[in-house]
């Protein structure tokens, strides 16, 4: 008789267990966007998905020749999103919109839609969602770093607009739903089209900063360390509402992303030092411009309050409840996002 060792035994039922696991079938919004083709780039290559959905509006964009299912519709369709929502395991919304002229605007798409999918979700029986939220729905930091236990008092639209967002999915949350909000503070990287301008700027040899360069400090993350931090949340499956700050290793000021980025293009700049007076009253004279042509600029009101206040957060909770850890340093993130720039002639 021959009695095979345990450890083979372990390591058979192991191999079994794996080949038998049963795979997993994402729905994700915002897809074609930043951070939602970097997410949809990780879920693809993932192991245990077998399928992931995505939600388009028009073009495929960042998306286009990768292997994924096309859902062609918007957020206000629900019966599209409930046709598409058969047999899903996870949704991940990440869509939303970040730049509009009024609060009406933001709320329709930041806060309606996200109670509507929530909805429809409940209905379809999928209890597992990451919902991206963001560090403007809770407000600026004064001097320490915050956390997930502070009260939310943005200062802008799109702030009011997460804030009444995580309000409601708290409100209509139900006893079996597991949902994870992500607040993430500025993300940067590839295919990045916002910060972008400051890389583009500093292209040209002029480096605006906000303040002494000192001050205010800010929090960043790189694209890949939160789609990391938003998948490791996707694995939580607890029912209840989860909220996590996911955030870089650390936080900066301008005179060091100024150093860094010095470095990395091999260029010196001259640094344009603005007080905060007068980011409110340029970005005045952008808007102004801007909307003579149609367009709503990167660089407006709203956001210029923004850009005077100190924005640093913390991923201590998502450390201690995910195992989050960020992997990029500044200095690797913004090469890698100059690089990409180049290469795609952004640059």
């Amino acid at each position: 008789m021959c009695i095979l060792p345990r450890s083979y035994l372990l390591s058979s039922q192991k191999k079994l267990t794996d080949e038998y696991k049963q795979l997993m079938k994402a729905f994700v919004t915002g897809g074609t966007g930043f951070v939602g083709s970097h997410l949809v780039d990780a879920l693809i290559a993932h192991p245990e998905y077998e399928e992931v959905r995505c939600l388009v509006r028009s073009s495929n964009k960042w998306l286009e020749g990768k292997k994924f299912t096309r859902v062609e519709g918007a957020l206000n369709d629900l019966k599209t999103i409930a046709k598409a929502l058969d047999d899903i395991d996870i949704i991940f919304h990440v869509a939303g919109v970040v730049r509009a002229r009024t609060q009406k605007e933001f709320d329709l798409a930041n806060v309606h839609a996200t109670e509507d999918l929530i909805r429809v979700a409940q209905k379809k029986k999928v209890s597992n969602m990451i919902i991206l939220s963001s560090l403007a729905g809770v407000g600026p930091s004064f001097g320490e770093p915050l956390d997930e236990s502070d009260d939310l008092k943005p200062i802008s639209m799109y702030g009011e607009s997460k804030k009444k967002m995580e309000e409601v999915i708290h409100k209509i949350a139900g006893k079996n739903d597991s949902i994870k909000i992500i607040r993430p503070p500025a993300v940067y990287g590839p295919r990045e089209s916002d910060i972008y301008t400051f890389f583009k700027t500093f292209s040209k040899g002029i480096c605006p900063i906000v303040g002494d360069g000192n001050h205010p400090r800010l929090s960043m993350v790189y694209v890949s360390d939160l789609v990391n931090g938003i998948i490791k949340a996707s694995e939580k499956k607890e029912p209840g509402v989860h909220t996590y700050f996911i955030t870089g290793p650390e936080d900066y000021n301008w005179n060091q992303i100024r150093s860094v980025t010095e470095v990395v293009m091999g260029k010196k700049t001259i640094p344009i030092k603005i007080k905060p007076g007068w980011v409110k009253k340029i970005a005045g004279v952008i808007e102004g411009s801007a909307s003579l042509f149609g367009k709503y600029p990167v660089v407006n009101r709203e956001k210029a309050n923004e850009m005077i206040m100190e924005w640093t957060c913390t991923s201590q909770k998502a450390k201690k409840e995910l195992g989050y850890i960020p992997s990029m340093s500044l200095e690797e993130g913004i090469s890698r996002a100059i690089h990409w720039y180049k290469k795609h002639n952004w640059l």
